[in-house]
């Protein structure tokens, strides 16, 4: 099974620090600008606390979650392995594959990474993703995706 390249950890790290901002500066605005006359303990470093408490978690939770994230190309399904909390595996078989997509972000531009979407028929949200792959990985996967799911389904495929 294939791994996710390490650079991804930058790029989940990142998200969960600005994440972690966001939420650190809406408490201390909070203990800043309301009235908070009933909450004498309530200070402006409760968004420090938060900053830190969902920063740790959220770097944490990056490492752990490049640990367990994986998938392979498998003759007719696609399988991906992924999740700290609850475990997922999932099997996409070729013959519900709709389109592919290629996507890069802003940060993952900037770390020289790209994500591969696989859309598939069925229900809303039926879609998976595959992040932390080369640009180049990312186009062979999407080409050899298209290919399978073509040779799945010659009459009406991607």
């Amino acid at each position: 099974m294939e791994r996710l390249n390490p650079r991804v950890r930058v790029v989940w790290a990142v998200g969960a620090l600005v994440t972690a901002l966001v939420l650190g500066g809406i408490v201390t605005g909070v203990a800043l600008f309301a009235d908070t006359s009933e909450f004498p303990w309530f200070t402006p470093l409760y968004g420090v606390g938060v900053f830190l408490l969902v920063g740790v978690v959220g770097v944490v939770f990056a490492v752990l979650r490049y640990r367990v994230f994986r998938f392979e190309v498998r003759d007719d399904t696609l399988f991906l392995q992924r999740g700290v909390v609850t475990r997922v595996r999932t099997v996409v078989p070729y013959v519900r594959v709709q389109h592919v997509d290629t996507q890069r972000g802003p940060l993952e531009r900037l770390v020289g990474l790209s994500s591969v979407v696989v859309y598939t028929a069925g229900s809303r949200g039926a879609d998976v993703s595959i992040p932390g792959l080369t640009p180049e990985r990312a186009d062979e996967l999407q080409a050899s995706l298209r290919e399978l799911a073509i040779e799945s389904e010659p009459e009406d495929a991607v």
